[in-house]
């Protein structure tokens, strides 16, 4: 990259042309079923076509209300999901090397059950790797791990369709036939019900009884799944290994979870996730410091100057969260780990509002981000409040790919309180 590009890293911003001069169409020869469902996700996901659909889903999903009614429906799932830690566990009571697919499971099994309705089996015992939910996990990691593949490389894929784009687009059609059979479901279940109150609905009807195609329903659900299952499931990697090795921070979350639930058996209710403060300040600092998502990227609509540099239309602007979070121009004591930082007493703390978005900002703000908190939320409810969390291998380093995480075994010991 040439001076003006060093400039600009200097400042804390990304810009890239890479496809500035390249066709937006997709090879003629690829006739998949995601083109067919959702035409628009070549050349048309950006600008008034993305623009519409948005508005047309993200009242349901990110009302308050309509989380609030999936924390019974997620508890459920993470109590399955602790039962089966239960069964996985050694004699050690240590978790298998192999514990980052099993929170992919508990992942996929509650984005399933937000975004198609349905239970989709992801915790039950002896899944095969060709079991269904298995082969969604993995054609979720294939996706979003080659997005950068495809993107930043010679893009051959948008004359002919090469090997990794013949798989992605494979593996794309997979996900587009996982959501249409279920949502097809849920829309048969609706026209057969008797009456309709709208308060009573799930998301994925409210969206079926408000829009007259089902497609906005297939998009939706693809969208959560697709982008949440490995995002969620890196994010409480990073989460559950940052509590096992800070055992004063664990025991105050801890401590607060006793507090809330004096007995761990009692349902869980939002009033309680509510008062979970200190829980959600460690969430935050881990994102803060060990941001999964390391930017947020934009296309800019018309020239802009921004840091005194002149950055053309066209060209893709990247805010790397997981500098400026780390930043002490923007975050006081940028290098110590403080979740008190986060709560509203702590007043003294310099902390930009803008230092860390992990799940962006504006328009194109993470649609599914109330769910993906509430899931990791109730997660370290359950956990935590049941469970100390140990980690007794040399300290994981933590590794750039499509996302930041930790490296390694996640091979953590369970203590019952």
């Amino acid at each position: 990259m040439g001076g003006t590009s060093r400039g600009i890293q200097n400042s804390n911003l990304l810009g890239s042309s890479t496809h500035r001069h390249y066709p937006v169409n997709l090879p003629p020869a690829v006739n998949s079923l995601t083109q067919q469902v959702i035409p628009w996700t070549s050349n048309k996901s950006h600008g008034e076509p993305w623009k519409s659909f948005r508005t047309r889903v993200q009242k349901p999903v990110l009302q308050p209300q309509t989380v609030r009614k999936y924390i019974t429906p997620i508890a459920k799932v993470t109590q399955d999901f602790i039962e089966r830690i239960e069964k996985i566990k050694d004699e050690n009571n240590e978790l298998p090397a192999d514990f980052d697919n099993e929170i992919h499971k508990w992942a996929l099994e509650c984005i399933g059950r937000v975004a198609l309705d349905a239970r989709l089996g992801c915790l039950d015992d002896d899944l095969t790797p060709n079991s269904e939910p298995q082969k969604i996990i993995d054609a979720a990691k294939f996706a979003l791990r080659n997005v950068a593949e495809l993107e930043l490389k010679a893009p051959y894929w948008r004359y002919i369709p090469t090997p990794l784009w013949s798989r992605y687009v494979r593996n794309m059609d997979f996900f587009v036939e996982i959501c249409t059979k279920h949502i097809d479901a849920a829309l048969v279940r609706l026209k057969n019900r008797k009456s309709i109150n709208e308060a009573d609905l799930s998301l994925v009807e409210r969206i079926l009884a408000d829009e007259k195609d089902p497609k906005i329903a297939y998009i939706l659900a693809l969208d959560l799944i697709l982008v949440g299952i490995d995002t969620i499931s890196m994010a409480v990697c990073s989460i559950l290994y940052q509590l096992a090795t800070r055992t004063e921070e664990q025991e105050k979350v801890y401590y607060e979870l006793k507090q809330i639930l004096p007995d761990p058996s009692i349902p869980l209710t939002t009033k309680h996730v509510e008062q979970a403060v200190y829980t959600k300040a460690f969430i935050r600092e881990v994102f803060r410091v060990y941001s999964t998502v390391i930017g947020n990227g934009r296309t800019l609509q018309a020239d802009a100057v921004i840091c005194g540099y002149q950055i053309p239309k066209g060209v893709q602007v990247v805010f790397p969260t997981l500098v400026t979070g780390n930043m002490e121009e923007w975050v006081k004591d940028a290098k110590s780990f403080k979740p008190e930082r986060w709560l509203k007493e702590d007043v003294n703390d310099k902390l930009h509002p803008f230092a860390s978005l992990p799940y962006g900002h504006g328009a194109r703000m993470c649609l599914g981000r109330r769910f993906a908190d509430l899931e990791m939320q109730v997660l370290l409810a359950k956990l935590i409040r049941n469970y100390k969390l140990e980690y007794h291998y040399e300290p994981l380093k933590y590794r750039v790919t499509f996302m930041y995480a930790p490296d390694g075994d996640l091979k953590f010991k369970l203590v019952k309180r």
